[in-house]
């Protein structure tokens, strides 16, 4: 049970669109622990969410620190979470715990800033994903004036020559790269992105674009300078966009504090141009709506999140429809 469950059950929806069918490609397992603020969430937690109205019919792991390696090089102990979500992966693909398929791509962590020295750290998550291991994930959000992420990386990440070539060195294991950042860091993610045209590069929940700390009250400031960020990014073939993670607490909408979670409305209505506009540049066959779970739990449940989504789009095509909610992610995952 989720610290937050009788606040979440405040606002409760019925399923819209229920038969469509959706690959989630951003979510995470972690257990309950002191340092994190999302609940606890594992296989019972991810289970009950998928079967709970919406048509998840996949779902895509990704890196978030949990079960590294106790012991041996520094370097491969990321390979112990790849090894933990296997097997979660393997008993969903059993057929034993409904008909989602949890983990069915995973995305791992690896130090890029190994640079081609990287190369064992991948070949050994490709061997422990049972065929399953579908990418890196680096953390980079840095901004001044807000606490540092794992795994602390400081600015301007994306231009350090080592992290350039870790990240080149993934072209030739076919494995595509997350991207976890703050909207400040989006221009040398162009600029990356220009440097490695040979290999796929997923955004992360718009960039983050900041809402706390020195950006609290600069929400219209902040959208500006993030859309003529996103257009130049937009111009790299080889970038994707995911479209979710706005119910984190660093884009400020501040959901969490408030007596009961926003329903599906208010929760379009407060992040649709940040949708529109990312869908708008990069077309829906580059984009794909995501979870993000349990980070977004603390702002509403799964049900809620995804018929927010459908609000959006309820006048979209079919074929739009099945891009944005399944196909560019089953694509881009290789699932």
């Amino acid at each position: 049970m989720a610290k937050n469950d009788d606040w979440l059950a405040l606002t409760t929806e019925e399923t819209l669109e229920p038969e469509l069918k959706i690959c989630d490609p951003h979510h995470h397992l972690w257990r309950e622990q002191a340092h994190r603020t999302a609940p606890h969430y594992m296989f019972d937690e991810i289970l009950a969410d998928v079967g709970g109205g919406h048509n998840v019919v996949s779902t895509v792991f990704i890196e978030c620190g949990v079960m590294y390696k106790a012991d041996g090089p520094d370097a491969l102990r990321p390979v112990g979470e790849t090894e933990f979500v296997n097997g979660i992966a393997a008993m969903s693909a059993s057929g034993n715990y409904g008909p989602a398929r949890i983990a069915a791509g995973i995305v791992g962590h690896a130090d890029l800033t190994l640079g081609s020295d990287v190369s064992p750290v991948l070949e050994a998550h490709i061997q422990a994903g049972g065929g399953r291991f579908r990418g890196i994930r680096h953390g980079a959000a840095w901004a001044d004036g807000l606490p540092e992420t794992r795994p602390k990386p400081g600015p301007h990440l994306f231009l350090d020559k080592n992290f350039q070539a870790g990240v080149a060195a993934m072209e030739a294991h076919g494995l595509s790269l997350d991207i976890w950042c703050y909207h400040l860091q989006i221009p040398d993610l162009t600029a990356l992105a220009r440097a490695v045209p040979g290999v796929t590069i997923i955004l992360n929940h718009f960039g983050i674009p900041l809402g706390v700390g020195p950006y609290e009250g600069r929400a219209d400031e902040v959208f500006e300078t993030w859309k003529g960020d996103v257009v130049e990014l937009a111009a790299c073939p080889n970038v994707m966009a995911k479209l979710g993670g706005l119910g984190q607490k660093e884009t400020g909408y501040g959901w969490q504090d408030q007596a009961r979670p926003p329903g599906s409305a208010e929760m379009m209505q407060a992040t649709q141009r940040y949708f529109e506009f990312t869908m708008e540049h990069f077309g829906v066959e580059r984009c794909m709506f995501e979870s993000n779970f349990p980070v977004d739990m603390l702002s509403c449940d799964y049900n809620v999140m995804w018929n927010s989504f459908k609000r959006l789009t309820a006048g979209y095509s079919d074929a739009d429809k099945a891009a944005l909610y399944h196909d560019t992610a089953a694509r881009v995952y290789r699932l």
